[in-house]
């Protein structure tokens, strides 16, 4: 664990502040947020903190009452944006907020609300399509799979790399895939800088 990661009593904490956010606020889930803060840091270009942060306590960034103490929860999610930021940039993996529902549940249904929250991140940020679009069908089909088939309309080509795709197996399989969709795009969007070569001593 690294000092950026929540504790689960923290997350605990998270998911209660997200819950008491009052009408006709709309906020993320845990699982959206967590979706949501990958696909916002796989901007080519980093997308302002005030624009991202304005979207957690509601979906459609509507301002929250006056008076309201959101620093509490902003504080919790800075923390995990730093972490994702950290195991993106290292291509490192990072467990993501997913939690295993009743037994007659599909590993697709499990991950559907971290995939739904990726997806809002790439439509209210959409430079990272409108650059890479063509470069990322692969790794994306990965994380739309899970998405119903009536939200991607006029994505021939997601749609065709899905249909190529095998159903997860488990979900620890669906998990791996978010994780692998996320690092590989990150390989396109942020790519690593090589590391200077040390002069040549004579």
């Amino acid at each position: 664990m690294t000092p950026t990661d929540l504790t689960d009593a923290e997350l605990t904490e998270l998911e209660r502040r997200l819950d008491e956010l009052p009408p006709p606020l709309e906020p993320f889930d845990p699982g959206m947020l967590d979706g949501f803060l990958c696909g916002v840091l796989l901007q080519p270009v980093p997308v302002p903190e005030p624009r991202w942060l304005a979207h957690v306590h509601d979906v459609d960034g509507r301002p929250a009452p006056a008076g309201m103490a959101l620093e509490p929860l902003h504080a919790l999610v800075r923390r995990r944006h730093a972490g994702l930021d950290a195991a993106i940039s290292a291509r490192r993996w990072f467990d993501p907020w997913v939690w295993e529902l009743d037994a007659e549940a599909s590993p697709s249904e499990a991950v559907l609300a971290w995939a739904a929250g990726f997806a809002t991140a790439l439509s209210l940020f959409p430079a990272l399509l409108r650059q890479h679009e063509a470069a990322i069908v692969e790794p994306l089909a990965l994380v739309y799979r899970h998405l119903p088939e009536e939200e991607l309309e006029d994505a021939d080509a997601l749609l065709a790399e899905i249909d190529s795709l095998e159903p997860p197996a488990d979900l620890a399989d669906a998990v791996e895939g978010l994780v692998r969709a996320t690092l590989l795009i990150a390989d396109v969007s942020r790519p690593r800088r090589a590391s200077p070569r040390k002069p040549r001593r004579h």
